[in-house]
């Protein structure tokens, strides 16, 4: 316990000094409250903390996650570090994975490992979860981490395509866009693989004269299969895509859920409501009026009790904490748990019989929730829906499936909607407007179009039934005090906001300067904005400055959604958070069987991070595998003209993004024309330095694909469209704003193409 202490001046006030000392002294754990405790401040005496608190975050001394202070940059108690090299002792040394980069460079830590430590040591480039030594520092004021796991190796071996070539040998090309190099493969290196192979590779030490030798060492799919592009992500992210044996026998022997510890709701006319693919069904839903309050509903949702099936600590258990979640890829997708599981035992199938955790709430006609339970029961779904037909049905055209639903199911679940959503309004939750593309395949796996879907009511219903049973959820175990996983989403660092703001200044829009910043007032700046020229750039540039979205075992609320608690509870199916949350409320609850309480806050601490990490590595796989499918249905069009819009600046050059497809590309800024070019990080764009042209991003432009790279996902074009000229862009100073880019000779300067 810290000791009472009084800080120098009149104000009995502990110094700035002294706070920083005593947040060291307790990281990540401590808040306005356990100051003024630490220091004995009462009464009035508050007011005047709150103030020095206020001054010491605009300053940057201190930061804020949640409801708790800390010095910026400073690392959690249990987090992810990438292994990035050895030091002269030998000693691994680490960095965090998840960096803001706002906090300049990443800390680097000496990462040891436990002596009895059943696993072999992490390599260059694996992911460990490591527990922060509490004031432990190497001999050279390094911070030193000890291992808990390793959470993912760095495939010790690179991935490519076979290109054989005359004389039995071959080459492979890489399929990381940022190691575009290949590799020489002898003819008796190369293992029976066939030209087009995906392949994985080792490569061959020494220092041959041309290309770096490598050997084939596996095959793991034929370029022209529909899983050759997905296996790629899934190969370099190192993403568990079999099954252990013990977890497939344990999947089999299973039996279905029968009475015991189960109320009969098989008589509610529950419905799922899915995209038209899915394979799996989490969630059930229904609304009927409530006769106590008018203008309220009776909210049920129903999710499937994976919990019954899956125990703590047995096989299918392991298998799922190290998956995290399910992925999904537009051919197939990688389950969190076997298909037996999954897609049968706890999918909530139409008429058929499924044990689910099911939340009942009353909400009134304001659509404030002032009531909610858990019961665990045995449900039949009446239906199985996909949105497009459930909105056809409220739309007038019901089919033959909905047309008896209509009255008794679907009408009552709209009124329900258009109640939620009148407190979601008046919530004001963070409201971008960003278009998300999806791809439809052809039955030999390549790409037959690109499209965005449309939102429809019927996704928004599901969305706010979801959101309102999950912070029923997060009630629950707060109410009981009981340790679980909470979904959090910090506001965004100040670091940010500062950048955000002077962006914003240049557009002629800003930020409140004081005060505690909402999602309302990122949501006032882009209702102004809509239907403007500059909507999509900042709607993009909002986004960036916001906070990552994680699991966590404090609870510092969700800004995004702007709810204090919140939880992942409605879909266990794929995702290990909700299982933990599910067992909590079970054994909480006292609903039987399959329960569990982790009161080791360690312990719970390194899930979130795990299934956080995963949760991020699973988020890369899919967005790279999209990268490679648009890359190949555009790269036939080399040469050809796209209009795009710019969607990212760097020192380097722009990203572009194409409008038909969403295919993201890249132009280098040497090979733009007439101008040194200059970075201006603070207005992200590009500045002439002679001319002052400027490329920002958000602005639209023709472009001309002058190289492909399908496997690689990488698109490289020529810019076709002038710098619009701004006479006041001034370059900011060359030790500040980044390298100048000096276009060839002979580079067009940006006559106009004609989409071909």
């Amino acid at each position: 316990m810290a000791k009472k202490q009084r800080g120098a001046g009149d104000d009995n006030l502990p110094s700035r000094e002294q706070i920083i000392e005593f947040l060291e002294s307790a990281p990540g754990n401590a808040g306005k409250r356990e100051i003024a405790r630490a220091f004995g401040i009462k009464g009035s005496a508050r007011i005047a903390l709150k103030a020095r608190l206020r001054e010491m975050k605009a300053e940057g001394l201190i930061e804020k996650r949640g409801s708790h202070l800390h010095k910026p940059g400073e690392l959690p108690p249990v987090t992810v570090l990438e292994i990035i090299r050895r030091d002269s002792d030998g000693d691994l040394i680490g960095i965090p994975n998840d960096w803001d980069e706002g906090h300049g460079r990443p800390p680097e830590l000496v990462v040891t490992q436990a002596r009895n430590a059943r696993e072999s040591a992490p390599g260059i480039g694996d992911l460990v979860l490591a527990r922060i030594a509490e004031g432990g520092r190497a001999p050279n004021d390094t911070h030193t981490a000890r291992i808990i796991k390793v959470i993912n190796r760095k495939p010790a071996t690179a991935i490519g395509i076979f290109r054989g070539l005359p004389g039995g040998g071959g080459r492979v090309e890489p399929v990381d866009k940022r190691q575009l190099k290949s590799f020489a493969i002898a003819p008796n290196a190369r293992n029976g693989a066939e030209e087009g192979d995906l392949v994985t590779i080792e490569p061959i030490r020494g220092r041959p004269m041309g290309l770096p030798q490598a050997k084939v060492k596996t095959v793991l799919a034929e370029q022209s299969t529909e899983y050759a592009l997905s296996e790629i992500a899934i190969h370099r992210h190192d993403i568990p895509s079999v099954f252990p044996e013990a977890v497939l026998r344990e999947a089999k022997e299973a039996k279905q859920a029968g009475n015991d510890h189960r109320e009969d709701l098989t008589a509610l006319p529950l419905v799922t409501i899915d995209p038209a693919d899915a394979k799996d069904h989490d969630d059930a839903v229904y609304a009927e009026p409530d006769p106590e309050h008018e203008g309220g509903f009776i909210l049920w949702v129903a999710i499937a009790d994976v919990s019954w099936y899956v125990r703590p600590g047995d096989a299918m258990d392991r298998e799922a904490r190290k998956r995290g979640n399910s992925v999904y890829f537009p051919d197939r997708v990688v389950p969190m748990l076997p298909e037996r599981i999954s897609n049968d035992l706890c999918s909530l199938r139409e008429k058929e019989l499924r044990p689910a955790l099911v939340a009942r709430i009353r909400i009134d006609s304001a659509g404030r929730k002032h009531e909610h339970k858990f019961i665990r029961a045995n449900i039949r779904s009446a239906a199985k829906l996909a949105y497009p037909q459930a909105q056809a049905a409220i739309d007038g055209k019901p089919d033959a499936k909905t047309e008896p639903l209509l009255e008794s199911v679907l009408r009552p679940l709209w009124r329900a909607y258009e109640v939620l959503a009148k407190a979601r309004d008046n919530r004001g939750p963070l409201a971008l407007d960003l278009p998300e593309r999806k791809i439809l395949l052809k039955p030999d796996g390549h790409v037959d179009r690109v499209f965005i879907p449309p939102r429809l009511d019927a996704h928004r219903l599901i969305e706010e039934f979801m959101i309102i049973a999950n912070v029923a959820a997060a009630e629950s175990l707060e109410k009981r005090k009981a340790p679980g996983l909470y979904r959090v989403h910090d506001q965004p660092s100040d670091v940010k906001i500062a950048s955000l703001s002077d962006f914003l200044s240049s557009i002629g829009e800003k930020l409140p300067k004081d005060g505690v910043l909402r999602p309302s007032h990122f949501n006032a700046i882009l209702d102004r904005i809509k239907g403007t020229p500059n909507e999509t750039l900042v709607n993009e540039v909002i986004l960036r400055s916001q906070a990552q979205a994680e699991y966590s075992a404090q609870n510092y609320g969700h800004f995004g959604l702007n709810l204090r608690s919140y939880a992942h509870f409605t879909s266990p199916i794929r995702r290990y958070a909700d299982l933990v949350v599910h067992r909590a409320l079970i054994e909480t609850l006292g609903l039987g069987p399959g329960g569990q309480i982790i009161d080791d806050a360690a312990e719970l601490d390194e899930i979130a991070a795990e299934i956080s990490a995963a949760e991020r590595r699973a988020m890369a796989a899919e967005r790279e595998t999209v990268d490679r499918l648009i890359a190949h249905f555009v790269s036939e069009s080399v040469g050809a003209t796209f209009a795009a819009t710019i969607s990212g600046v760097t020192r380097s050059g722009l990203f572009l993004k194409l409008d038909d497809t969403g295919a993201d590309g890249f132009v280098p800024a040497s090979t733009i024309g007439g101008d040194y070019w200059v970075h201006d990080d603070v207005h992200q764009r590009l500045i002439g330095e002679r001319t002052r042209g400027v490329y920002q991003l958000g602005d639209r432009v023709d472009a001309r694909l002058v190289e492909a790279i399908p496997m690689a996902g990488a698109l490289r074009f020529e810019l076709l469209t002038p710098a619009r000229l701004d006479k006041g862009a001034r370059p900011p100073a060359r030790g500040r704003a980044g390298a100048r880019r000096k276009a060839a000779p002979g580079r067009p300067t940006g006559a106009r193409g004609r989409r071909k």
